[in-house]
């Protein structure tokens, strides 16, 4: 029986490359060792994937402030409910300022990439303006019911109130913050790649404050109010 027919199917000659090998496909080396033959990931990608693991983060944080808002929701100790004190025609306004400034957001991103300086600035501004819209009708909103005496200390179902929905209003005014600056950036230095990476990565934070308002504006503001 000659040398050729009695290998084994499948065995791997001397002078042949193991295809099995990183950075030793199709007969030869790519230069790649563990990240494909494409080598590793662009820093765009890194810093998308860093910043979701943040976002998921920040997502538990507030699904131990729903979970403790839902056993404490009705705990009110004789004070005002959810349905004694919340206007949903205010909260209303919020989300749909909350949801259109997503929108642009969204918008803001797109002429980037398009590396359209006006229209990128402009939608920018805009997300800006009315993201501060939803702040003040929340300051206010909190002002009135503290003015009221249904302030956090009222109660235990207040106290987790204010720690959810102040929770995400800070999270929204760390977001302007943030805004403020990347504006401030793309008109100076223009649309370098580490300023589009930031801008990114705040078009992932602002998406994500409109889904978790979109479940305050449910489990909270909605059943609450109709509890």
């Amino acid at each position: 029986m000659s040398a050729v027919s009695g290998a084994l199917p499948g065995a791997i000659s001397p002078g042949r490359p193991d295809p099995h090998r990183l950075g030793h496909g199709s007969g030869h080396s790519h230069g790649a060792t563990g990240h494909g033959e494409g080598g590793p990931a662009s820093k765009f990608v890194t810093v998308a994937y860093g910043f979701w693991i943040f976002l998921l983060s920040d997502i538990i944080m507030f699904s131990a402030f729903f979970a403790a808002y839902a056993v404490l929701a009705k705990e009110i100790a004789g004070g005002p409910s959810g349905r004694d004190l919340f206007e949903l025609p205010r909260v209303a306004i919020q989300t749909g300022l909350l949801l259109i400034s997503s929108f642009t957001c969204g918008l803001g991103s797109l002429a980037s990439h398009r590396r359209d300086m006006v229209w990128t600035q402009i939608w920018l501004l805009v997300t800006g303006i009315l993201g501060a819209a939803f702040l003040v009708l929340e300051v206010q909103e909190f002002a009135g019911m503290i003015e009221e005496g249904a302030g956090p200390s009222r109660s235990a179902f207040l106290s987790a109130f204010f720690a959810l929905v102040g929770c995400h209003g800070l999270h929204v005014g760390m977001g302007l913050l943030w805004l403020g600056t990347m504006i401030a950036q793309l008109w100076v230095k223009g649309f370098r790649a580490d300023i589009l990476r930031r801008l990114q990565c705040f078009n992932l934070f602002w998406h994500a404050l409109d889904i978790i308002w979109i479940a305050i504006f449910t489990l909270v503001y909605l059943l609450g109010a109709s509890a």
